[in-house]
């Protein structure tokens, strides 16, 4: 089976400038050195984590979405991230998954972080995303979807996994990393899939500081790369024979309780 190549860029942004942040993304994509086929932007990647939804809302088909389309394409790689859409005058964190063909899938993110008030700005998604790419699924969220266990489960009605990789867009600030660092292990073993988390770093506009730990762990919940805080690109190759192997050695999944989310 094909191996993923998975590119992660943690960063700082530039406090609700779009301008700035695309084209010091745009700097940082170019300097991927390795093949990839995914390239993986934090959570709001093009203001950082805003309340002003008003403001910086954009419609889809506009600015931001047309820049992920060329550098999916100039890259031959997908390329997602979140960042605040205006559709049908209701505003989203919205991720978008741009694949090099204009081709692209969206998710809104679900659970809206009511200690910023997220939920008095933004509305919530209703629908859960599988893609799929290079013969994997995979799962996308967003930051605080993190916490809850049920809308990331692994859950499917035969006896085949739902997905191999889920993965978490972030702004996740450093007084709670060790919640984010946990957590990441955790929906890696309780999912027997790949698990990527995505944050940034340095402080918002709000004073608000972050310290990345950007990481992506194995099925086990073993750590195959690690970010700290410090500012990084990075390229790791899932391998989907190991995870076969594993889920065929282990196969936990079979006794998993069976639901549905309403």
């Amino acid at each position: 089976m094909q191996d993923l190549r998975i590119t992660t860029i943690q960063t700082p942004l530039h406090w609700q400038d779009k301008q700035a942040n695309l084209a010091m993304l745009e700097e940082k994509i170019w300097q991927i050195d390795d093949e990839t086929d995914i390239i993986v932007l934090p959570e709001m990647f093009n203001t950082g984590f805003s309340m002003q939804a008003e403001k910086l809302a954009e419609p889809m088909n506009l600015h931001t979405f047309k820049w992920m389309r060329q550098m999916a394409e100039q890259r031959n790689a997908v390329v997602t991230g979140s960042y605040i859409v205006n559709d049908g005058g209701k505003y989203f964190n919205r991720l978008i998954w741009m694949q090099p063909d204009g081709n692209y899938s969206t998710y809104d993110k679900r659970h809206l972080f009511r200690m910023a008030d997220e939920d008095a700005h933004y509305s919530p998604g209703t629908n859960q995303l599988i893609v799929e790419w290079k013969g994997w699924k995979i799962k996308p969220l967003v930051c605080y979807d993190l916490r809850f266990p049920v809308w990331c489960r692994n859950n499917s009605e035969d006896d085949e996994m739902a997905f191999d990789l889920v993965l978490f867009v972030a702004n996740w600030p450093a007084v709670r990393v060790n919640a984010w660092d946990t957590l990441l292990q955790a929906r890696a073993i309780e999912n027997l899939s790949y698990c990527i988390g995505v944050n940034r770093i340095g402080d918002d506009g709000n004073g608000v500081p972050h310290n990345g730990h950007s990481a992506v762990y194995n099925p086990k919940g073993e750590a195959i790369y690690f970010a700290n805080d410090r500012e990084e690109i990075k390229t790791v190759v899932l391998s989907k024979d190991e995870l076969r192997a594993f889920r065929k050695k282990f196969p936990a999944y079979l006794d998993a309780d069976r639901f549905k989310v309403m």
